[in-house]
């Protein structure tokens, strides 16, 4: 790999606070370019030589624009390094993406997924995950220090983009995560520990979470299932969209937004289900 991609990698990683999951699909991007230009080095590249690249690889919309806002996010800091006179980057547009609408579970259905952990672990992993709406990534990360039981909070230090915030936690969540920690005897350190005592991986995390879903009937549930519905039953409740967007750690409102669009097709379904006027042919 190249002297500018590592080093690029590295200001990412030391002055942008990139997370592991960023910093790998930045690498394998630009190991991409590097390897179709070879055994011209990447700072060579033009205009052509870009839209050559990206129309060898037979990509889905989201996985190409991913792909050209890092060929953009490269060449804007050779820019400012002095490394490159123009970016050959600027004239490329990523093609629309429309966000998917994430997963949501009903309520009784996420009660389910929660309430079947037998592990002490697990359900205080469960009841965290919907109660505080974290990421995977903010889950695994939390050490007991973190946490505000008294007061029925959580730090999350270790958000994206090394946003801290302070979320509430849910009475059940509370009472999960007191059982957890009395049973595994901590203090400090990781709340979430694998069978090693290690901190838990998101990995790990994940396959948790789809295996306790399973038991329960609920087949290809995730870790961010459980932050969807968090985020939509409060929607559905009457919470204020800015109040969760500031619960969530999103930077963007519209990111939030996303939530009214899956409330409002959960309205129409019962509204189509329910009113005489709907059903009529």
């Amino acid at each position: 790999m190249g002297d500018a991609v590592l080093s690029y990698l590295d200001h990412l990683r030391a002055e942008r606070g990139a997370s592991p999951h960023t910093l790998r699909a930045y690498e394998v991007e630009l190991s991409s370019l590097q390897a179709y230009l070879s055994p011209r080095d990447v700072l060579s590249a033009s205009t052509l030589d870009l839209r050559g690249w990206l129309a060898r690889a037979d990509l889905a919309p989201s996985s190409l624009a991913r792909r050209i806002s890092c060929t953009k996010g490269f060449w804007r800091w050779a820019q400012r390094e002095g490394l490159a006179a123009h970016s050959p980057a600027e004239r490329l547009r990523p093609p629309r993406v429309k966000p998917p609408l994430p997963r949501v579970l009903q309520v009784d259905e996420a009660a389910r997924v929660v309430e079947s952990p037998a592990l002490a672990r697990d359900r205080a992993l469960f009841e965290t995950a919907y109660g505080a709406g974290l990421r995977v990534s903010e889950l695994v990360a939390l050490d007991v220090e973190d946490l505000q039981l008294a007061e029925g909070l959580v730090n999350v230090r270790r958000g994206k983009g090394g946003k801290a915030r302070i979320v509430p936690l849910g009475a059940g969540a509370v009472t999960a995560l007191r059982a957890h920690l009395l049973a595994a005897g901590l203090v400090s350190g990781a709340v979430f520990l694998n069978q090693r005592g290690g901190r838990l991986s998101t990995r790990s995390a994940w396959a948790v979470v789809n295996a306790e879903a399973l038991r329960a009937g609920l087949p290809d549930v995730h870790p961010h299932a459980l932050r969807h519905s968090f985020a939509t039953h409060l929607l559905s409740a009457g919470a204020d969209i800015r109040s969760i967007q500031e619960m969530l750690g999103h930077a963007s409102l519209g990111t939030t937004q996303r939530y009214t669009q899956v409330d409002l097709e959960a309205l129409q379904v019962a509204y189509r289900s329910a009113h005489p006027r709907a059903r009529q042919s």
